[in-house]
């Protein structure tokens, strides 16, 4: 769904303040969405919530800020769990450290 407009879905794009973006890719199945997150500051940002679409594990594909990209490895231990909190105009919602200047990728497992 990469030319289709249902294969993208904004998140959050209003945290002028933080500078955070965060923002969903739709596969035709559900269980291949990716969420991306963006802080675009060297400041780092503990405990952010993010809105996600369902509950369940969410591992990190990749963090930019890793120690093999020459980052500081700041992130969250691989992997992060949703709860029932909703967020974004998302039903679930997650906590997260997003590393200064950096993108990760979320998958649900």
């Amino acid at each position: 769904m990469d030319f289709e407009w249902s294969g993208f879905q904004w998140i959050d794009f209003s945290d002028a303040d933080h500078a955070v973006i965060a923002f969903m890719r739709r596969a035709r199945n559900t269980e291949d969405a990716v969420i991306f997150i963006g802080n675009f500051t060297p400041v780092p940002r503990e405990q952010y919530r993010i809105g996600m679409p369902a509950m369940g594990a969410y591992r990190e594909l990749l963090n930019s800020d890793a120690e093999l990209y020459g980052g500081s490895n700041m992130g969250n231990g691989g992997m992060r769990h949703a709860e029932p909190t909703p967020w974004h105009g998302q039903p679930y919602s997650i906590l997260l450290t997003l590393p200064p200047l950096s993108m990760l990728y979320l998958k649900r497992q």
